[in-house]
């Protein structure tokens, strides 16, 4: 069986050229193919989505919530199905599909309430005042507006939760943007179930057609010819720094830019501070082993790099944590990409000077699939510092443990990272007083600061931050997570002198929208 991408509300035309999904944990391949989309169906879908732009710029807050909760419910209704279909295209097992189905529908549900409130609109009125002297003071209302047509591109370790209905699309349909999502080939046959959802739920709900479009094909060709159409307006993507800076030059170099918001790249060092004992440390070697192992270690809040004080208290932190990455059975990766990168990535580490190699990964292939297994690593400050190379992100269950004999020391590799997404610190209160100006130079240097908990994971909820400064993301001022998510696809749009008549209702004098507005 055939199948091709959704254009809208039509399908896209059966082509020699496709791909097939494999099992990562068996190596077996889907019958089922998808058609690549050709130069003319990836117009289409620009176009659809560029006629509907002033459409979907014209819903209420309660139009964009009826469509988004209804989204929601018919993604939980497909479960059943996306059990079978995403555990063999991607080799989770089922209470990831499950749970990850539940986030999914919960972010949807979100932007639901937030839009229907009305408040995230931010707006602003200084009304006029035309006695002022010198000169008179015209009125003045600003508000959010949506940016136009997004493109979005599915991510590969989240088939669901940052993929086809994911935080990037449900935040882009809630600010009023029309969305064009490129699905992952690693989990065609998953994009596929949510697609139909989608396309059923734009038509029930009464958007236009070119609400919603998914396209099948390989990211060179269809994902920089949907990046570089001139009615694309913002672009949402997670993935590698390669990719994610490939696009956010081409994105640059158009005749008109666009922000592209990629989430690229992070180690998420956690720093232990001194003063802890061996009982604290080997609890810290257990929290830390479950967090850097967990889903192959393929999640992008995964701990690579752990700086551990030299004395007795760090021995007996690297000796439980070696112990327990021993154990650990090895995993099926996403797909051979990952698992090729992960290998090349640990030989890059290993071959640094003064990195040793405490637990090798094991290579079982688990009847053809592309398993790998966890590996740990050491070295000190001193060849930490000396080598930039050692920052670079091993996507999987690796971790390099770092020794560092002062608080200047941890001062110093803090203000030698790169970007961030989280940094954890563990200690007690009276250590985290004494580090102060380590924590002042992580606030620079990642979005999200952990005390005493591990990265891995992020809780959808309005206050949390999914991004930080690059390569962790391409603009360190958003997030792909959380009611803030929606500010990337919306831009302030001033009325300036207006009659009540002709402005947005959540400008207008009486505040028809019934929302908190800045009242000058």
């Amino acid at each position: 069986m055939t199948e091709s991408s959704l254009i809208g509300f039509s399908r896209g035309s059966a082509t020699d050229a496709s791909f097939h999904a494999t099992n990562p944990a068996t190596g077996e391949t889907s019958d089922l193919s998808f058609c690549k989309a050709s130069e003319s169906e990836v117009l289409k879908a620009c176009q659809l989505a560029s006629d509907a732009s002033l459409k979907m710029a014209a819903l209420s807050g309660a139009q964009k919530a009826a469509f988004l909760r209804d989204l929601a419910e018919r993604i939980e209704g497909l479960v059943d199905q996306l059990v079978v279909t995403m555990t063999s295209e991607t080799g989770l097992p089922e209470p990831r599909v499950r749970g990850e189905t539940g986030r999914t529908a919960f972010q949807l549900r979100m932007f639901a309430d937030l839009v229907e409130s009305g408040h995230w609109v931010d707006a602003r009125i200084d009304r006029a005042q035309p006695d002022r002297q010198p000169l008179p003071k015209p009125d003045l209302r600003s508000m959010l507006r949506p940016v136009g047509p997004v493109v979005v591109f599915c991510a590969s370790n989240f088939p669901l939760a940052f993929s086809v209905a994911g935080g990037d699309s449900a935040s882009a349909w809630a600010a009023g943007c029309p969305v064009i999502v490129k699905a992952h080939h690693a989990h065609p046959g998953t994009a596929l179930l949510v697609g139909k959802a989608v396309v059923e739920s734009v038509r029930a709900s009464g958007l236009p057609e070119g609400a919603f479009s998914l396209i099948f094909g390989d990211g060179r060709t269809v994902g920089h010819a949907l990046v570089g159409h001139p009615a694309v307006k913002a672009v949402g993507f997670t993935g590698s720094r390669a990719g994610g800076r490939a696009l956010f030059d081409l994105a640059s170099h158009r005749e008109e830019p666009i922000p592209v918001y990629a989430e690229m790249s992070s180690v998420n060092p956690i720093f232990i501070l001194p003063g802890l004992g061996e009982e604290r440390m080997d609890e810290i070697a257990g929290g830390l082993q479950g967090s850097a192992t967990l889903g192959a270690g393929q999640f992008c809040t995964n701990p690579g790099i752990v700086f551990y004080p030299r004395g007795a208290g760090g021995e007996s932190l690297v000796a439980t944590y070696v112990g327990k990455m021993k154990e650990t059975a090895s995993a099926p990766m996403l797909h051979k990409g990952i698992r090729k990168a992960y290998g090349e990535g640990l030989d890059a580490l290993a071959g640094c000077e003064g990195v040793e190699v405490l637990v090798p990964a094991s290579d079982d292939s688990g009847g053809g699939g592309c398993h790998a297994g966890a590996s740990v690593l050491s070295t000190d400050a001193a060849n930490f510092l000396n080598n930039e190379k050692m920052v670079d992100e091993v996507f999987g269950p690796s971790t390099l443990l770092v020794s560092y004999d002062s608080p200047e020391d941890l001062v110093r590799i803090a203000d030698s990272l790169e970007g961030q997404l989280t940094a954890s610190l563990f200690g007690d209160g009276s250590g985290l007083s004494e580090f102060g100006g380590l924590l002042d130079v992580l606030e620079t240097k990642a979005g999200r600061l952990l005390f005493n908990q591990y990265p891995t994971g992020v809780e959808v909820c309005a206050s949390v931050v999914h991004g930080g400064p690059y390569p962790a993301t391409t603009d360190s001022r958003s997030t792909s997570v959380g009611t803030g998510a929606i500010l990337r696809f919306a831009r302030p749009v001033c009325y300036q002198g207006f009659p009540d008549d002709f402005l947005p209702d959540e400008l207008k004098e009486g505040n028809p929208a019934d929302i908190t507005r800045l009242d000058a």
